[in-house]
């Protein structure tokens, strides 16, 4: 209840009828201002639509909107113009009878947009064909139409009518928009001559000037510069920010083209709209005897090419006067005032009587010819009530308007309501309100209303002044409680009014008028040979004129102009919008309250709330107030089986109300508070979100076990068709195995054959397989001389290819990947592997251990050995063992390799040294050395570059042999054992015994190096 409640206090209240202070402005002004805040433009007061122009873009205009409201009762949801078009459709089609929409408001209030959105929503919900919709872009494009021409900017809105406009769309009886008719009323023709500070006159003039082609405007003699334009430059603004006349000039060429204007009347139009605006460049001189002349007729000429007319009679029509007398006619030349007063009333018929053609020529475009029943919804676009600073005799016209319109307003809603209450059966209490009856008597009351004085004034013999009219006002109307002078006013009041001021008391306030201007804009009348002129322009565009005089420039506020207007009206049944401006600055968002409530005031929104709330503020009827509060009740939910009148009333009782809270109509319940309702609506609430819980839980499990059956059956059938479509995949799959399995095999016995069709696939599988098997097991590096796979017979010559391209390919990548140093390694080892290599049986093993530069650092050197040996380069060193020629005794010593010698020392002593530049030279030749090392290939090869003596090393398999002395020979012999050592044997020889490993001897021997394994 609470949340209930808390939503509509921010919100607002969406229908004024249900405002507890219904009388109270104020709380009407709270409402809509609350409403305003949330961007909720649209309030209801019954069917009464009130909106308030927000001045800003609102997303409640999509299509998606529109389907929203469409066939929705008017009150189920948020209020809306669309609600309004749409239930002034169906009630149409429901009743088959005629119905009209109101749109009023005063000039900015956003009327010309209300009746854009209902049209559009028409043109959108109704049926289509291709016809239909050729008469709804005519209904639509009409508007730009006639905004161009009609339309001006004024000091209050850049875009107000200044004319009034009632449109008829015709319907068939199946619904669709099939025709439309447009009425005008009221334009405002002197804006033509004239525009106050601030203002334009009419779009049109600016839209052609600025946006017109060049080739259109030099055929009209027009340049693209407003300021040159006597008509366009009396406002100082001819340029308009907000306004686009270029963007508007393309928008309404298009819209004649749509409208079925052919070039011709186009170029006609604007042939006529151009010939005004060089009417209003046409100067007249005062000659010696104060008689208007023409002395540069270029202007003249033009409006005389323009209009097809003769330029001497329209020169002569501007400058003179026709006096008939009998037979005899006289020509009176005028005064320069005459003569503009004059053309100015020219150039106001011409643009009035286009206007009226343009409206006809719409009309035939949109006109439906079919004799078949229709109905219609019309649609009044007219100018709200106006109060400025100063109030003329264009204002004085359209408050009568807006008098008259309240007048039918009140006696239709007070009729709709009383004949409701009358046809549920409801006693109809009377309702106090303001009969502007009064008023409407004052202004068209015959012989004595403002209007009849005026025309009297007018046609009367003699001097006949705006003054005069006023004192003839003042004499029959002087005791009217309404109406206020200068003269009748007290002192008080007579403060506030000027000697040519009168003052009605309207149904919306206080105007006063100002009288200067009066006369003339009532006559109007051209003279007699500018009536002449007029008649011969419009004979020529094909306009019928009516036999009356060429008046009617401004305004017609006689009777006779708004009695068919109200005849029709009274014939069809109304629906109202009230549009309302939110501030004078057009700012989004701001509300200004003074404003508001003037413009509520006028519009007679209280008024209408106080006859709709006589009696009862709430009625529905029994079918749907028992639909929505039917939960309330137990024994109305959640079916009532009887007569729905009976049901309604068993739930009131339920609710507790009161006897004078409600009554019961025909087919109507009547609720006489909102708090009544309110209080209904919080404990439906409540009882909604409880019903909802229960509805969902039951909806739920129904929907669950709704799902889980059809779930079930959904997966069986999915299984029953998936397992066929895995066993019909099987069965492919096994076919297709044995087909292979059938070539593999009958391939494999024909491997060895030539290569057929029986044997080339198994072919290519072998290839296949083997290449990348291959590519999988690589050698990946040189020395791997085994791991390359054995091809099968097919493939042996391609492998041998390919195994000496890896190896090359890898021989490359090495070399390109190797240093200085890697590559002194290789050299070296090629030397040893040309004197090792099959010679010696632990070569292979040795090769993967790279060779160093040396193995005794010269610190391990003595010091004494080095200062002997100083003045050569030490290539290399390594420790040895040196067994002696007698008794075979080792004794450790150092091998020294220079450039010139190899010597063999003992710590501070040179014990022997061999010479080597060319060749070797025993420096102490005793015999031949005998000596252990443990590096013998990396020895052997350093000795061997270093002497250069490749050659001078033998390997000698078995014993060896040395020279111990001169004629003295010694032996050394090699055997394995378990255990490694070195010992003179027995027999004298010397005994090498071997584990694992070799051990390295070398023999020294003259000119001659040996080396055997053990």
């Amino acid at each position: 209840m609470e949340g209930a409640l808390t939503a509509r206090d921010r919100v607002g209240i969406q229908d004024f009828v249900l405002l507890d202070t219904h009388t109270s402005e104020t709380a009407f002004l709270g409402n809509l201002k609350k409403r305003f805040s949330e961007d909720l433009i649209y309030t209801y007061i019954g069917t009464l639509l009130v909106s308030v122009n927000p001045y800003k873009e609102l997303d409640i205009y999509s299509k998606k909107q529109m389907d929203i409201y469409m066939g929705v009762n008017f009150f189920e949801l948020p209020p809306h113009i669309y609600a309004l078009a749409d239930n002034a459709y169906h009630t149409m089609m429901a009743e088959a009878n005629n119905h009209f929409i109101l749109i009023s408001g005063e000039s900015g209030a956003g009327k010309t947009e209300a009746s854009k959105k209902i049209l559009q929503y028409y043109a959108v919900s109704c049926p289509s064909t291709t016809l239909l919709d050729s008469v709804r872009d005519r209904m639509l494009v009409s508007n730009p139409v006639l905004e161009a021409f009609g339309n001006a900017k004024t000091l209050k809105n850049d875009n107000s009518s200044r004319f009034g406009k009632y449109m008829d769309i015709q319907f068939d009886i199946q619904g669709d928009a099939v025709g439309g008719h447009i009425l005008s009323y009221l334009l405002e023709k002197s804006r033509v001559v004239h525009q106050n500070h601030g203002e334009r006159n009419f779009h049109i003039f600016y839209q052609l000037v600025e946006g017109g082609e060049e080739d259109l405007l030099h055929q009209l003699g027009l340049e693209s510069n407003c300021q040159h334009y006597s008509y366009l430059v009396q406002d100082e603004c001819a340029n308009v920010t907000s306004i686009n006349d270029k963007n508007d000039w393309k928008t309404v060429r298009n819209a004649l083209s749509v409208i079925d204007f052919d070039e011709s009347d186009i170029q006609h139009l604007f042939g006529i709209i151009a010939s005004v605006l060089h009417l209003g460049n046409v100067q007249f001189e005062a000659d010696s005897k104060g008689y208007a002349t023409l002395n540069k007729n270029t202007e003249l000429r033009w409006v005389s090419t323009l209009l097809g007319i003769n330029v001497q009679v329209l020169q002569e029509g501007l400058t003179y006067r026709k006096i008939e007398a009998k037979t005899d006619e006289v020509l009176s030349p005028f005064t320069v005032d005459h003569a503009i007063y004059a053309r100015n009333a020219l150039a106001k018929a011409i643009y009035g009587r286009t206007f009226t053609w343009l409206v006809n020529k719409i009309n035939d475009s949109m006109e439906n010819k079919e004799p078949s029943r229709k109905t219609v919804i019309g649609l009044l676009d007219i100018y709200g009530f106006e109060v400025f600073y100063v109030n003329s005799f264009e204002q004085f016209c359209i408050n009568y308007c807006n008098e008259k319109l309240q007048q039918l307003f009140i006696q239709l809603t007070l009729k709709s309501e009383q004949e409701e209450y009358e046809a549920e059966g409801i006693g109809w209490e009377p309702v106090q309100f303001f009969n502007n009856k009064i008023i409407c008597d004052l202004v068209e009351e015959k012989h004595r209303g403002i209007i009849s004085v005026l025309d009297e004034e007018c046609l009367r013999p003699g001097e006949a002044t705006d003054f005069t009219f006023l004192e003839k006002l003042e004499e029959k109307m002087g005791s009217h409680p309404h109406f206020i002078t200068h003269k009748l006013s007290d002192k008080k009041i007579r403060k506030t009014l000027d000697r040519g001021d009168f003052r009605l008391l309207h149904y919306a306030g206080e105007v006063t008028y100002g009288v200067v201007g009066f006369i003339d804009k009532n006559n109007d009348m051209l003279y007699r040979n500018i009536k002449y002129v007029s008649l011969l322009l419009w004979s020529i565009i094909h306009v019928y004129l009516t036999d009356k005089l060429l008046g009617d420039s401004t305004t017609d506020p006689r009777p006779s102009s708004l009695l068919g207007l109200t005849d029709i009206l009274m014939s069809k049944e109304p629906w109202y919008v009230r549009c309302l401006k939110s501030n004078e600055s057009k700012q989004p968002g701001r509300f200004d309250d003074v404003l508001v409530r003037h413009q509520v005031k006028y519009l007679g929104l209280m008024e209408h709330l106080r006859v709709r709330r006589a009696g009862f503020a709430y009625r529905r009827r029994y079918e749907l107030f028992l639909q929505r509060y039917k939960p309330l009740c137990p024994a109305t939910w959640p079916h009532w089986r009887g007569v729905a009148a009976e049901g309604v009333e068993v739930l009131v009782q339920h609710l507790g109300y009161l006897p004078d809270e409600y009554k019961m109509g025909r087919t109507k319940i009547f609720i006489r508070h909102p708090r009544t309702l309110f209080a209904t609506e919080d404990a439906f609430e409540v009882c909604k979100h409880k019903l909802a819980s229960r509805i969902q839980a039951q909806y739920k499990g129904y929907r669950q076990k709704g799902e889980f059956r059809r779930q079930k059956e959904a997966a069986t059938k999915i299984e029953t068709c998936w397992r066929g479509v895995q066993a019909r995949k099987e069965k492919e799959r096994r076919q297709w195995a044995v087909k292979v399995i059938k070539k593999f095999i009958k391939g494999y016995m024909t491997r060895g054959e030539a290569k057929t069709t029986d044997n080339s696939e198994y072919l290519a599988f072998v290839r296949q397989n083997y290449l990348n098997r291959l590519k999988d097991n690589l050698p990946k590096t040189v020395l791997d001389k085994i791991s390359w796979l054995t091809p099968p017979p097919v493939l042996t010559e391609a492998s041998a290819i390919l195994r000496q391209l890896h190896m090359r390919v890898m021989v490359t990548r090495y070399v390109r990947g190797i240093t200085a140093q890697q590559k002194a390694q290789l050299q070296l080892k090629g030397i040893t592997s040309v004197i090792f290599k099959d010679k010696k049986d632990s070569y292979p093993q040795s090769v993967s251990q790279p060779f160093v530069d040396t193995r005794i650092s010269e610190q391990d050197i003595n010091m004494k050995i080095l200062q002997i040996i100083r003045h050569e380069r030490i290539k290399y060193s390594v420790p040895v063992v040196k067994y002696d020629r007698n008794g075979f005794k080792p004794r450790p010593r150092q091998l020294i390799l220079t450039q010139t010698a190899a010597y063999v020392v003992d710590e501070a002593k040179i014990k022997q040294k061999e010479i080597h530049p060319s060749a070797l030279h025993a420096l102490e030749h005793g015999g031949d050395l005998v000596i252990q090392c443990d590096h013998l290939f990396e020895v052997l090869t350093k000795l061997s570059v270093v002497a250069n003596k490749q050659s001078a090393i033998n390997v000698v398999q078995g014993s060896i042999s040395f020279q111990i002395q001169a004629g003295k020979e010694g032996i050394v012999d090699f055997s394995s054992g378990q255990e490694s050592m070195v010992y003179k044997d027995k027999n004298g020889h010397l005994m090498v015994v071997s584990l694992r490993r070799l051990t390295k001897h070398i023999r020294t021997c003259g000119q001659h190096l040996y080396s055997a394994p053990v």
